[in-house]
């Protein structure tokens, strides 16, 4: 094989997983989230900007707050999930440049001093670490629900501030009864990849 990673990893982390529509209602714990954000925060960003940001959604005050804000289709799933998570970038990232790249501290003024410069490169570096965030949700045995159908600039208002945007709701837990839709056909790799 042309892969190193054992087959039941690939299995797990891609080719059998899914987005879940439905959760048992076993709870997520801390503990898990902390090994999840473990694992996924050494997943390569630009200049190691790292400037996703994870909000957990775990009280039922706060979670009637978040489903207001999500499309009809994914209310009712993220008022069951055991966990949610609002995934946002935070457009204030140069701030912590100088711990992330202490080998070029002027990165911070020299590269992202105008805000529109650090909200494209949030958003593009946050995006990715939210695809690892999903994968580090699968290698520790649990489901991901993620969902964009959602307000985002009421979900910006409900629970971030202006230096913050919202990226995705992501639904989190063990699959529940008929959990999953039927997989969605992929492109082949010659509609994909061209050499040059």
């Amino acid at each position: 094989m042309s892969l190193v990673l054992d087959p039941a990893a690939q299995d797990l982390l891609f080719r059998e997983a899914r987005t879940a529509n439905t959760f048992t209602d076993e709870p997520v714990t801390d503990e898990q989230v902390r090994a999840i954000y473990d694992l996924v925060k050494y997943g390569p960003t630009s200049m190691n900007q790292s400037p996703l940001r994870v909000t957990l959604v775990r009280s039922p005050e706060a979670r009637e707050r978040l489903v207001a804000h999500l499309a009809e289709g994914n209310q009712a799933k993220t008022a069951a999930a055991p966990l949610v998570a609002i995934l946002s970038a935070d457009n204030e990232f140069h701030e912590e440049l100088p711990q992330l790249f202490p080998h070029f501290p002027q990165a911070k003024d020299l590269f992202f001093a105008e805000r529109p410069v650090r909200e494209g490169s949030a958003a593009l570096n946050a995006a990715l670490q939210a695809a690892y965030f999903i994968i580090g949700v699968r290698a520790a045995g649990l489901a991901a629900g993620p969902m964009t159908g959602l307000d985002f600039e009421g979900l910006r208002k409900e629970f971030l501030d202006d230096d913050h945007t919202p990226l995705m709701v992501v639904n989190i837990g063990r699959p529940g009864p008929d959990a999953w839709f039927p997989r969605g056909p992929r492109l082949d790799y010659e509609q994909v990849v061209t050499t040059v």
